[in-house]
Formats: C-alpha cells, structure tokens, sequence
C-alpha cells in the first residue's frame, strides 16, 4: 500500500494530549491513524460518524 502524508492543524492543547500519549508507547501519526481507521470503518458500515 503507498503512504501518502497529511498535514494536520490543532490547537496545542491537543497536540499536548498526543505527546503525552507518547510516555504509553503510542505515537501520533500511529494513533491519529488508529483513529481515523475506526471513524471511517464505522461510517462504510452503515453506523454514524462523529
């Protein structure tokens, strides 16, 4: 599968959460893409997104 990269804009208090995520071994680009593969697995199931 090619990897494309997406640049993301947030606020520093989220950005702050993310980087605390860190100490538990996730990285951000690793969670930001957990995350988006849930939400996105969800709505092609026919569920409702955010």
């Amino acid at each position: 599968m090619k990897k494309t990269k997406v640049l993301v804009s947030m606020p520093e208090s989220l950005k702050a959460k993310l980087d605390a995520l860190r100490v538990q071994g996730y990285t951000a680009s690793g969670f930001i893409r957990a995350v988006l593969e849930r939400e996105l697995k969800q709505t092609t199931s026919g569920q409702k997104g955010r």
